[in-house]
């Protein structure tokens, strides 16, 4: 006998995150009849009868790391009709459902690891449905377990009965196991002594809390650890990595002294690092953030570093795991190899890091600056009124590269990969890539690199031997930030301020830039005025050296200026001589450069930079400490351009703490992108701005800039990072936008 019912396929982040026993509970508290499960696409469910019941039920509450994006119901004929409602096996049809991102521990793991009674007191690889590794345990898809890092632990009879129990809240938790059957960890030290399981975990509690350095083995790679309140600890630590003065991240026992939104922030599933007020947290030693308002700090986010944390008792460093200019290590001889000279030992496990994953970072109002662990791989949507893309590969920028995968109205983003400075980043994307598109079933028909002429972006995208497709840098930008808001096309142009270090423009270097832009197309409309980058790369790495070329651009007789005397000690008149001549000194008209000159000329900056950023991360905590203060100084907008030389005028002319003129360089910079900006929106009859680029991670900066633009709409990024870490993502919009444009003249 046939029976007519119900299909209902859900699409979004609905595999291994419990949406099938979910389905099962409601199906049997609903008394209905049929079945559930995965195929290729995400989550189909076939009913006897109707749907109105479970689906209202379904939308209403659905597991906490679920994320359902469509529901789609048609008519189904059973050929017999179901006696109950069951849980069948995947389906194992072409991959283009989402893949979850890794989770922070649950409440209900995290009690199980602390109660004597439960068989996983003390394991330091719990977890369930709600909680856990995905991406980084994930060989193929289908997300089971055989295609996981835990094929190699064949499940117990304990919990293999949970696993196969739709009623448990492990039911097919995929990198489920216990002290019998899963993973365990060991420690070995310096001199090559080992310790196993509990004593392991002891051995390195008490290293840390003697002020030694230890690698521990996480999710997606090494951190290295030391007492974060032992200054001793965090300078052995620096000197050792070669970190001097970029801010290292803290893991703090609890949230008890942190402010309300970034305790917030913190007690989400995705665990991410959180810049948090520096005040706030008086026992950390002053090594931990030299010269910044902020440090960056987290919550333990697996069962091994919440039994860590809880022995040591004590905040603790937790820094990216690598040796200086190499990727952190992924498996325990890398990481023994590695960080030798650097950690005093190696709390290491074996269960293998399959996907490296870095902790993905957020300020305090939830912008996100660096996107990896808890993030990725969610997919973002392409704006509403896009048709369907082709595959397409979107290789990124060389700075905080990040790759995208684009197909059909998605877009997957990768991690955060780093800089492609030397072939072990090189190698990394290239397995990153590899190991994505053979996730998603994806085989690209085209590839969009950076119209950059020299980045190593581009040579990954020639050794795809696709047709490439060719990306303006600052229009990527804009792009991203659009689409991230789900900007239609239809809805036509916008005005982009788009602030930088430097990207290649139309035929030179740009940073500081005022655009026309839609998704198809960009116009530029004029910017901060061009100067010279004395010894070319060598000006991104000394701030001096912009001071210099600022100074001799706009400021007649500079050498007399209390601000230029720590100039007069370098080099600078065979470098004035090269910029004259043209020699290796390209002109930029870079906002980046423009902070660090600032920064040099108050005396905050270093002669060399130790990390990218520091020289502008150190005026805007001196601009901050000081507060807004009134002042004399502007970027005035003369024949719709802005007046540098007026500028650097009065800025030197006004005699204030040096706290002060921090202030007013931000308050006076904000003040004149955003009377350029209103300048041309005026003239093109466009009401919205766009604000990205990485100089617009400067809070201050973006508080000023939104100040000034008063009821212009802004739009700044604040899903994705407003740096390079987008760029992949805009590369994908913009190809799909011309595809889309295609289609409809076609």
């Amino acid at each position: 006998m046939r029976l007519t019912g119900t299909e209902i396929r859900i699409c979004g982040k609905v595999q291994g995150v419990g949406l099938r026993p979910f389905v099962w509970q409601l199906a049997c508290q609903l008394g209905l009849r049929g079945c559930v499960f995965n195929d290729g696409a995400g989550v189909i469910i076939r009913l006897a009868g109707s749907a109105t019941a479970l689906l209202a039920k379904l939308k209403a509450d659905c597991p906490p790391l679920a994320r359902i994006d469509s529901v789609e119901t048609r008519p189904w004929t059973w050929r017999q009709t179901p006696a109950d409602f069951r849980i069948i096996e995947t389906d194992r049809s072409a991959m283009t459902t989402h893949i979850a991102p890794d989770a922070a521990t649950c409440p209900d793991c995290l009690r199980e690891i602390n109660d004597p009674n439960d068989r996983r007191y003390r394991y330091p690889f719990n977890n369930c449905t709600h909680c856990g590794p995905r991406l980084t345990i994930i060989r193929a898809m289908p997300y089971d377990r055989p295609a996981t890092a835990m094929n190699d632990f064949p499940l117990c009879a304990n919990c293999a009965r949970e696993y196969r129990n739709p009623a448990d809240r492990r039911f097919h938790a995929q990198p489920v196991a216990c002290p019998h059957c899963g993973p365990q960890i060991r420690w070995r030290d310096a001199d090559g002594r080992y310790a196993e399981r509990e004593a392991a975990l002891q051995a390195a509690a008490t290293a840390l809390c003697c002020g030694l350095i230890v690698a521990i083995k996480g999710l997606g790679g090494f951190h290295l650890a030391c007492d974060a309140t032992c200054e001793a600890a965090v300078q052995r630590l620096r000197l050792r990595k070669h970190r001097l003065t970029k801010p290292l991240a803290v893991m703090l026992p609890d949230t008890g002294a942190l402010s309300a939104p970034v305790a917030a922030l913190l007690s989400t599933p995705a665990a991410p690092i959180v810049l948090e007020e520096k005040r706030r947290l008086p026992a950390l030693c002053a090594g931990i953030a030299p010269g910044l308002n902020q440090v960056g700090v987290m919550l333990p986010s697996t069962p091994l570093h919440h039994l860590l944390i809880q022995a040591t008792g004590r905040p603790l460093v937790m820094t990216s795991g690598n040796a200086s200019g190499r990727p952190p290590a992924l498996d325990n001889d890398e990481a023994l190899a590695d960080l030798a000279g650097i950690a005093d030992g190696w709390l290491i496990h074996n269960r293998p890091v399959l996907q490296r994953m870095d902790d993905s970072v957020l300020q305090r109002d939830g912008r996100i600056v660096r996107r990896a662990r808890g993030f990725v791989p969610d997919a973002l949507a392409l704006p509403p009124d896009f048709l369907p893309a082709p595959p397409t590969l979107c290789v990124g920028a060389d700075q905080k590269n990040t790759l995208c995968l684009l197909r059909g109205r998605h877009a997957v983003l990768s991690q955060h990969l780093g800089d492609l400075n030397d072939e072990a980043a090189l190698a990394q994307w290239r397995q990153t890539r590899n190991r994505l598109c053979a996730l998603y079933d994806f085989q690209p028909h085209q590839a969009v690199a950076d119209a950059h002429p020299g980045y190593l972006s581009v040579r990954l995208a020639q050794e795809s031997g696709l047709p490439i497709m060719r990306v303006q840098h600052h229009h990527a930008h804009a792009a991203a930030c659009l689409a991230e808001h789900g900007w239609p096309s239809g809805n036509g142009p916008v005005i982009a301020l788009i602030l930088d270090g430097t990207g290649w423009g139309d035929g030179r270097l740009w940073g500081g830039e005022c655009l026309k832009v839609d998704y198809r197309h960009y116009q530029h409309l004029g910017g901060l005025p061009a100067v010279a980058l004395p010894g070319g790369e060598q000006a991104i790495r000394q701030p001096w050296r912009n001071l210099l070329a600022q100074l001799h651009a706009w400021v007649p007789g500079w050498q007399q200026l209390p601000e230029a005397s720590g100039l007069l000690t370098q080099p600078w008149q065979p470098l004035l001589n090269a910029c004259e001549r043209g020699i290796n000194s390209p002109l930029a008209s870079s906002c980046g450069r423009l902070f660090d000159a600032i920064a040099a000329a108050l005396g905050c900056a270093p002669a060399q930079l130790s990390y990218e950023g520091e020289a502008a991360c150190l005026l805007q905590a001196l601009a901050e400490r000081s507060g807004p203060v009134a002042h004399p100084v502007t970027l005035a907008l003369c024949d719709g351009k802005l007046d540098l030389a007026g500028f650097w005028h009065q800025w030197l002319n006004w005699r204030a703490e040096p706290g002060a003129r921090a202030w007013a360089f931000h308050d006076a910079l904000a003040r004149g992108l955003a009377q350029l900006a209103r300048y041309h929106a005026r003239r093109c009859a466009l009401d919205t701005v766009v604000c990205t680029g990485g100089v617009m991670h400067n809070s201050l900066l973006r508080l000023r800039l939104a100040r000034w633009l008063g009821d212009l709409r802004c739009l700044f990024p604040a899903q994705l990072p407003a740096g390079d870490g987008a760029i992949a993502f805009g590369q994908a919009v913009i190809a799909a936008a011309h595809f889309s444009l295609l289609q409809d003249k076609s």
